[in-house]
């Protein structure tokens, strides 16, 4: 297990550093710059500001020295918001994202791994049929229609829950239902089509037969094994979620790290582009780690290589 997780993190630093530098090159390939957009600037102005962030340097040397600074955990400073490194921003922002992400996947599992058992357990019932098409739906279905159809009726029509802000926890429910929405739906298929796998097994003809119930032989046998696509799923879900849906923090105002990423494109902020997405890909790697070592508490005879 020791040899496999270093091998893994000796990959994952391989893969962070391969992000990194094609983020960079690529930012760097759309022509303008982060203070084209600036209103009244003079040409002096802008290039002092040039000079400030290091924009006049060759793109060779632009790249070593934020190499060398990220080595030492040092992400830059915001070339948008004056004064704020890139640290900071994540830091502030990602724990509002974390908590409406976490909810929205412990709400996805709890609601798509009975839908996808019950699913296969009454395969081919009305019961069945429902779930699926409402899966189906929920993958289909692009998330801004469902934060536009849960605002329009939760809040314009029914007046219940307001539409933006973090203020209560009534703003939390519908970001927490548009993000669990397709996840959940995702899980329920997974679920049901790994559940009927595994319903037709030998060892669960044989369990069947040695008296067993249903109801037991899906709980002690069935559930443990086929939601290994699940764990799958979720190592990649959690460090998306987390982060925050860029749709979604956008549509209800929500002061999140997805919200920053879209700023920072849209404002060409660069330091803040490439500090986002090398978080990401980080989480994601960690997160992806995780799932390797679960695999091995779920099911012992896996083999970690």
């Amino acid at each position: 297990m020791a040899k496999y997780i270093i091998k893994r993190i000796a990959m994952a630093i391989v893969t962070i550093f391969a992000v990194a530098t094609v983020t960079f090159f690529v930012m760097n390939m759309v022509p303008g710059g982060p203070f084209m957009s600036e209103k009244a600037i003079s040409p002096q102005a802008q290039a002092a500001l040039n000079e400030k962030y290091g924009l006049d340097k060759p793109l060779s040397e632009q790249y070593i020295t934020y190499m060398s600074d990220l080595l030492h955990g040092d992400l830059g400073l915001s070339v948008k918001q004056r004064g704020r490194t890139v640290n900071m921003i994540i830091a502030t922002k990602f724990p509002v994202s974390a908590k409406i992400g976490g909810m929205a996947i412990l709400t996805a599992v709890l609601i798509g791994v009975p839908l996808g058992s019950i699913a296969a357990f009454k395969r081919g019932t009305p019961v069945d049929n429902v779930i699926i098409i409402f899966s189906t739906c929920g993958i289909a279905v692009p998330s801004f229609v469902v934060c536009t159809v849960l605002m329009y009726v939760l809040s314009l029509k029914l007046g219940l829950l307001p539409t933006f802000g973090l203020t209560s926890w009534k703003n939390y429910i519908m970001p927490v239902m548009a993000l669990s929405f397709y996840p959940s739906s995702y899980i329920a298929r997974l679920m049901r089509s790994s559940m009927l796998d595994v319903m037709g097994q030998d060892y669960m003809r044989t369990a069947r037969a040695k008296g067993l119930s249903q109801l037991v032989s899906i709980f002690k046998h069935a559930l443990r094994n086929a939601i290994l696509p699940v764990v799958t799923y979720l190592g990649p879900l959690l460090a998306y979620t987390v982060t925050g849906s860029f749709i979604v923090e956008k549509i209800f105002t929500i002061p999140g790290l997805g919200s920053e990423f879209i700023g920072s494109i849209t404002g060409r902020d660069y330091p803040l582009i490439m500090g986002t997405t090398i978080f990401l890909a980080t989480l994601m790697v960690i997160m992806n780690v995780l799932v390797d070592v679960a695999y091995k508490f779920i099911d012992p005879r896996i083999n970690l290589k």
